[in-house]
């Protein structure tokens, strides 16, 4: 994994956030460690279709995967969590 692709995947999953949960924000002020659990911007539905989004944007079949919900309390942390499952989908290839 490149870091144009972490940069891509870390962009993309801040527009995602700010379109579906944060209208009023830019992705520009979304602070990509901003904890999106504690601070109310997903709760469980909002995990479902964060998890949604990843399975048809990047093609990853979660149901193989270890779904800590630690893994989704930031834009950092999904942006770490797709690349490893990308990581994960290319090692079993």
């Amino acid at each position: 994994m490149s870091d144009t692709d972490t940069t891509h995947d870390l962009t993309a999953v801040k527009r995602f956030v700010v379109e579906e949960f944060l209208p009023d924000v830019s992705p520009q002020d979304l602070d990509a460690d901003l904890d999106l659990l504690d601070g109310g911007v997903i709760d469980s539905l909002g995990l479902l279709k964060v998890i949604a989004w990843i399975e048809s944007t990047y093609d990853i079949d979660t149901d193989d995967l270890d779904l800590d919900p630690d893994a989704f309390r930031s834009v950092t942390a999904i942006a770490a969590f797709v690349a490893d499952a990308r990581t994960q989908r290319a090692g079993a290839a």
